[in-house]
């Protein structure tokens, strides 16, 4: 499997580098916390580690760590703008459940 982006999250993150001034792609982790016990966490890159998986979609680089990748296999994410509000949506096959307020999922 791999990690994916949609067009609209693609054009999203290499704007969001090109107004930056710097980075080579986008960081998709996991972390420990909230009301189901895992949330995802995104951060720009300007340096890879040696053990990063790499992935591109649309000509955008996205690096996951080792530790992260068996809970976001798979994952598309895509930018929604709905009203006032956007962000990253995350399609993880993975996820067998997520909080009310949508921070946080459980695999």
């Amino acid at each position: 499997m791999a990690i994916t982006l949609t067009e609209k999250a693609a054009k999203h993150i290499s704007r969001y580098i090109e107004r930056r001034g710097k980075g080579i792609g986008l960081r998709f982790g996991v972390r420990t916390t909230g009301c189901s016990g895992m949330a995802y966490k995104l951060e720009y890159v300007d340096e890879s580690s040696a053990d990063d998986e790499v992935y591109e979609s649309h000509g955008v680089k996205v690096f996951v760590d080792p530790k992260s990748l068996p809970y976001i296999d798979g994952t598309e994410l895509d930018f929604a703008r709905e009203g006032l509000n956007e962000g990253f949506k995350f399609r993880n096959p993975n996820m067998k459940d997520e909080c009310g307020c949508g921070e946080s999922f459980r695999i």
